[in-house]
């Protein structure tokens, strides 16, 4: 066998080489960390001197994240019912649209047909109250009674039916919401002139 298989060859033959090559690494090293930390340090941080405690920073920074593009609700607000279309395309549409879990699709008389021959009371009771996959009011209990018969009204006269619009029951008075007794008494009701 030669001796060409034993020998190993290196890039460091000397002991001096050796220790510029320990010496480098560690220039390299610690030349690195030097620039990693510059890097970081470099940009300018909040805090004293800097505008990140100006009162409108602070400000902004604190403000709800609900001031951003939403919409509050006043909940005290009389309640402004939708239409049934609105309902319709807010929830009916996902199920009645396309069939789902055995609905029966707006505009499909086939479908709709037995349905609506039961009458609107039962058609607006199934609704109301759910029926096999549906639930009751579509899923959505914010929806008012009205709102749902109107949706039960849209999609059945887009499939054959010719129900009315249900009418909306009249809001209370102001006064109507204070008890009988502590309201102010009356003057007696005149006859009707006749």
């Amino acid at each position: 066998m030669s001796d060409a298989h034993n020998n190993h060859e290196s890039a460091i033959r000397t002991p001096k080489q050796l220790v510029a090559a320990v010496v480098g690494f560690f220039l390299i090293t610690i030349l690195g960390i030097v620039l990693l930390v510059q890097f970081v340090t470099n940009q300018k941080l909040g805090g004293a001197g800097s505008d990140a405690l100006t009162p409108e920073a602070v400000a902004e920074r604190l403000k709800p994240v609900s001031d951003a593009g939403f919409t509050f609700k006043d909940a005290n607000a009389p309640k402004v019912l939708q239409t049934g279309e609105a309902i319709y395309a807010s929830t009916c549409q996902a199920c009645h649209g396309a069939g789902v879990a055995g609905a029966p699709k707006v505009g499909d008389s086939a479908a709709w047909g037995p349905r609506i021959g039961h009458g609107y009371d039962t058609v607006l009771k199934h609704a109301l109250e759910g029926l096999n996959a549906m639930p009751a009011k579509g899923g959505n209990p914010d929806l008012d009674d009205v709102e749902v018969a109107r949706a039960v009204v849209f999609m059945a006269n887009q499939s054959g039916a010719k129900f009315k619009e249900p009418e909306v029951p009249a809001a209370p008075a102001a006064g109507a919401d204070a008890p009988a007794a502590e309201a102010p008494a009356a003057a007696p009701a005149e006859a009707p002139k006749g």
